[in-house]
């Protein structure tokens, strides 16, 4: 679902990207290329819409519902998790997963590459806000590739005199026929923390699949992930570096219900989350003037029958 609000102030900023404008005054980025098109909000440097053209179906899911409001998450597409996942780890009060996510952006660079595919560098700007809820110097940027895939860049760089902590991840809604249809690989005998069990642990046995509401979270592994989903006759591959956490997520019925931006109903339906992070026990831990880059690239396999 690609964002329809209204737009203004229409203006070309590359080759096939348009920045634009909705009611609310929130940036949005536009590009379109041989391969694939996409829409990016510059609040939270927030993918929302990726589709390749060989692609019959988009394959980021955003919700119907969600709020185009200065200072809020959207819901769906790619929200950036970071300084911190989950709660702050001292300050409740504080925005959950991060500010990255509500924060403007700004452009610094567009290109296009050898192989036809537009990159994007941003920068998240440092504001009132994050000036509170972090005392220490850093550089953030993120770098975005779309093309026949789509690769996320996430660069932190240490400006302190002092090591310092980070969670981090790419919280990705994919787009499903039905999260009852799909099956998920590439976490098999690995090690999860249930939040739905108090964050009881336990082994991954076997390929996933969905009944109910479902949080875990996957550590200590860099594996590809796959979203098997034969009715939309396709594969998606979650590929990453530099990530050791994978979190998989799915509201159901009753919790959907409860949050007013996750669409229609049943619209939950369509959607699971993928994360690629680096959380818990696999925070990082980065020392004065170093850089940490996570990786995630997004690719889509056809099928030629469905199994």
């Amino acid at each position: 679902m690609i964002h329809t609000q209204p737009a203004k102030n229409k203006v070309g900023v590359g080759v096939g990207i348009v920045k634009y404008e909705d009611e609310n005054g929130l940036e949005f980025l536009s590009v379109e290329n041989a391969h694939a098109n996409a829409t990016i909000a510059l609040q939270g440097g927030h993918v929302m819409h990726w589709q390749p053209k060989a692609a019959a179906q988009p394959v980021l899911w955003l919700s119907s519902n969600t709020r185009y409001t200065k200072g809020r998450s959207i819901r769906g597409g790619i929200p950036i998790c970071w300084p911190w996942f989950g709660a702050h780890p001292t300050d409740s009060s504080y925005c959950p997963h991060g500010f990255a996510r509500v924060i403007p952006w700004k452009v610094l660079q567009t290109s296009i590459l050898a192989n036809g595919s537009t990159r994007l560098l941003l920068e998240m700007t440092s504001t009132d806000v994050t000036r509170k809820q972090l005392s220490y110097d850093f550089r953030f940027l993120l770098a975005i590739n779309i093309g026949e895939t789509l690769r996320l860049e996430m660069m932190t760089t240490n400006l302190a005199s002092h090591p310092f902590m980070i969670g981090e991840a790419f919280h990705t809604y994919f787009n499903v026929s039905d999260v009852e249809n799909i099956r998920i690989t590439g976490l098999e005998n690995l090690v999860y923390s249930d939040k739905l069990l108090g964050y009881e642990r336990n082994v991954q046995h076997g390929h996933l699949t969905f009944k109910g509401e479902f949080d875990r979270v996957y550590l200590n592994s860099s594996r590809d992930c796959v979203i098997h989903d034969a009715v939309y006759a396709r594969n998606i591959r979650v590929s990453k570096s530099s990530s050791h956490t994978t979190i998989i997520w799915t509201p159901w019925s009753e919790r959907a219900s409860q949050m007013t931006d996750m669409g229609d109903t049943n619209e939950w339906r369509k959607m699971i989350c993928v994360e690629s992070a680096n959380a818990m026990e696999n925070s990082v831990t980065i020392y004065p003037n170093e850089k940490h880059t996570m990786v995630t690239e997004y690719s889509v396999e056809a099928l030629t029958s469905h199994l």
